[in-house]
C-alpha cells in the first residue's frame, strides 16, 4: 500500500471531517483527497481569517474553496495577549485558539473530527503550535499516512491540484523578533512589503523585520531579480523602513527560531 492509499483508508475511518485549512499545499491537497475519498458532503474545510495571513493568501482561500463545503471564520489574533507581545510560544497560545474555533464549528454540523495538515517534515522545526492540536485532540491523517512535504507535492502534481507548487507560507508575525510588541500596522507592512517581491515573480520570500531595517531573504537565484529593482528600496522606505537589506544566506524557514 503506498502512502496516498493509506490516506484515503485513514480518512474512510472517519467518515466525516472538518479541515482546519489555511489555503497552502498540504491543506489543499488533504482537501481534495477527502472530498474524492469520504464525498463533498462529509467534508467540511474551516479557514480562520485574521489579520496574521496576508492579502494573497485571503483572496486564494477564497478562490480555492468556492466550490466546496466551507465556513470562513474572522478571528482577531490581537485578542491572544501572547499574540500581541509575539511571545516564543505565541504559536502555541493563537493556534489554541483558532483549532477550538474550529473545533466548535465542527460541532454546530455534527462532525468528530478535525484535522489538520501536518506531515512528517514538521517535526523537523520550531513549531510549537503542533502541541496545541495534539492537547485539543486534533487528527493528522498526513503525518499518519507518513506523508512528507515532498510527497504531497509529487501526489498533488499527480492529482492535478494547482498548489502543488505553492511556495510554504506562514504567519505574518514570523517575521518580526520574539518580543516584539505587534500590531496591525506592523502586520500591514510586512504584508504591502512582500506583495512589491511577488509582483515581480518572486513568490518564495520572506520580509523580516528588525526596529527600522527590512531585511529580505529570497532564493539565492533571485538574487539579481531584487538587484534590478532598486525601486523596491524605495517603495519599502516608504513603508517606514530606514535600512534596506539583501540577506545573502537566502531565505530560511524558521528563521528567528535558528541559533
Amino acid at each position: 500500500m503506498d502512502k496516498l492509499d493509506r490516506l484515503k483508508e485513514i480518512l474512510k475511518s472517519y467518515k466525516d471531517i472538518a479541515i482546519a485549512y489555511s489555503g497552502g499545499c498540504d491543506s489543499n491537497f488533504l482537501l481534495s483527497v477527502a472530498i474524492d475519498t469520504l464525498g463533498k458532503d462529509h467534508v467540511l474545510a474551516v479557514n480562520c481569517m485574521g489579520r496574521m495571513m496576508s492579502d494573497e493568501d485571503q483572496d486564494d482561500v477564497y478562490q480555492y474553496l468556492k466550490e466546496t463545503w466551507h465556513v470562513i471564520k474572522p478571528v482577531n489574533v490581537f485578542d491572544v495577549e501572547q499574540f500581541r507581545t509575539n511571545d516564543k510560544r505565541r504559536c502555541y497560545f493563537c493556534k489554541k485558539n483558532v483549532m477550538s474555533q474550529v473545533i466548535n464549528e465542527a460541532k454546530k454540523h455534527g462532525i468528530c473530527y478535525v484535522v489538520d495538515g501536518r506531515n512528517v517534515d514538521d517535526g523537523n522545526e520550531y513549531r510549537p503550535g503542533l502541541q496545541a492540536c495534539k492537547e485539543l485532540g486534533i487528527c493528522s491523517p498526513l503525518y499518519e499516512a507518513g506523508m512528507t512535504k515532498e510527497d504531497i507535492r509529487y501526489y498533488s502534481k499527480q492529482l492535478h491540484i494547482p498548489t502543488y507548487n505553492k511556495p510554504s507560507n506562514s504567519c505574518l508575525a514570523s517575521r518580526f523578533d520574539y518580543g516584539t510588541i505587534l500590531t496591525k500596522e506592523k502586520l500591514d507592512c510586512v504584508n504591502k512589503g512582500e506583495s512589491l517581491f511577488h509582483q515581480l515573480g518572486i513568490k518564495h520570500m520572506r520580509l523580516r523585520v528588525q526596529d527600522e531595517l527590512a531585511r529580505i531573504e529570497v532564493e539565492k537565484q533571485d538574487f539579481d531579480v531584487v538587484l534590478k529593482h532598486p525601486e523596491l528600496i524605495d517603495e519599502l522606505k516608504k513603508l517606514g523602513f530606514r535600512f534596506v537589506t539583501l540577506d545573502l544566506e537566502g531565505i530560511k524557514s524558521g528563521s528567528y527560531d535558528q541559533k
